[in-house]
């Protein structure tokens, strides 16, 4: 199983709307779109495991909710600080999305 996660970003929407054009306009068909969109979930998730090297620390004023589910963590969070070494972001309100990217991300 390949976490889907990353079709929500810019990349994936714009890439799923080419798709959906091309599939209006019979140029590939439904299945061909799918067998894409699952290469994307795999090739994003492999990137960002084997290339992201950068370290982020946070800390939350309050945790709101928390969820465990399917193997994946969901926390809703607010009064946020992210610092990464001398740069702080703070942000009002936070949903976290957490997955084992080693045991249930691969095929």
């Amino acid at each position: 199983m390949t976490y889907q996660l990353y079709r929500n970003t810019t990349l994936g929407n714009t890439l799923q709307e080419c798709l959906d054009e091309l599939i209006q306009y019979q140029q590939i068909t439904p299945t061909i779109a799918l067998k894409i969109l699952t290469q994307y979930d795999k090739a994003i998730n492999d990137t960002l495991a084997s290339r992201v090297k950068t370290k982020l620390s946070f800390k939350a004023g309050k945790l709101n909710t928390y969820r465990f589910c399917d193997n994946v963590w969901t926390f809703m969070l607010s009064d946020v600080e992210f610092r990464e070494v001398q740069e702080l972001v703070k942000i009002d309100k936070v949903k976290i999305v957490a997955c084992d990217g080693k045991s249930g991300a691969k095929d």
